[in-house]
């Protein structure tokens, strides 16, 4: 049995080394977040992961979100959330509340994590080295009552406008893992709350990434009898969002994923952070476990 047991672990060791050579020297982003972020079991294995990858001579950058977080201090604090086509209203005092819990409480309670299996993590907004600039958003919103659609204020929200990765590229060769909050600094002064897949997919395309992996709390692109699609084309998927199997809040995050693609990253992977190990299972095996979107 034991013999058998040591059998399955070489196996496992053997098959991960093409991936291991491969990804050497390679730059791959993160983004972390859903599940994977609240379920102990799954934090500890991520971190593993992610001091593993350093480990072996893979450049790992992890971009976190935090929208669960966010959303339970704010309610402690008797105030109320208000999205708006998915994007969190946030005034002058949500936005302290956000930065306290993003680039505090959440961006720290990683670095911490990473550390404590190994690794030399560091955290750090958008602010810190001008690494990431935000412009404002502005949404539009089509109302029964008038032919012209409403302007909306979200106030501090924002998007990337651009991104200076010399902080982070400092990082990388110091051997250190660079844990970013997704909070930017616009042309004003004003700190803007950014969507962290846009703010992993920019970073990914600006560091010259071979990878952008996405963990989320499904399996990836399923098809319309619920089966796992892998290996997608950007032709395929913009076919799959026109007939509807990609739908709801799976859009946003392939267009993240297209547009890094379009950008010059490699590929990008759609992945289940509920599995334990998932960046692992799907760098350093053969089979994977989500989605595989290609630049072809």
């Amino acid at each position: 049995m034991e013999n058998n047991s040591a059998r399955q672990i070489a196996h496992v060791l053997t098959e991960a080394l093409p991936y291991i050579q491969r990804f050497t020297g390679k730059t791959i982003v993160v983004k972390y977040g859903g599940n994977a972020m609240i379920d102990e079991r799954l934090k500890n294995s991520f971190a593993r992961d992610i001091v593993l990858l350093k480990l072996v001579g893979i450049n790992p950058v992890v971009v976190h979100g935090g929208g669960p977080q966010i959303g339970q201090l704010l309610q402690r604090l008797g105030k109320t959330s208000e999205f708006v086509q998915g994007m969190r209203v946030t005034d002058s005092e949500t936005m302290d509340v956000v930065e306290m819990v993003l680039g505090g409480l959440v961006n720290k309670e990683i670095v911490n994590l990473i550390n404590r299996h190994g690794g030399s993590a560091v955290g750090l907004t958008g602010k810190d080295g001008d690494l990431v600039r935000a412009r404002k958003i502005m949404v539009k919103q089509r109302s029964p009552e008038t032919d012209e659609p409403e302007i909306i204020d979200l106030g501090h929200v924002g998007e990337v406008e651009s991104i200076d990765p010399s902080v982070v590229n400092t990082l990388v060769h110091g051997n250190f893992i660079p844990v970013i909050a997704p909070i930017g600094v616009g042309g004003d002064g004003r700190s803007y709350n950014i969507n962290a897949d846009l703010v992993a997919g920019k970073m990914a395309e600006i560091l010259k990434a071979e990878k952008l992996i996405l963990l989320t709390n499904t399996a990836g692109i399923l098809d319309k009898q619920g089966a796992l699609l892998t290996g997608l084309s950007l032709t395929e998927v913009d076919s799959l969002i026109e007939d509807g199997t990609i739908s709801g809040g799976m859009i946003p995050k392939t267009h993240c994923a297209t547009d890094a693609l379009k950008g010059g990253v490699n590929s990008v992977h759609i992945i289940d952070g509920r599995v334990d190990h998932a960046v692992l299972l799907e760098l350093l095996t053969d089979r994977g476990i989500g989605t595989l979107l290609l630049r072809r």
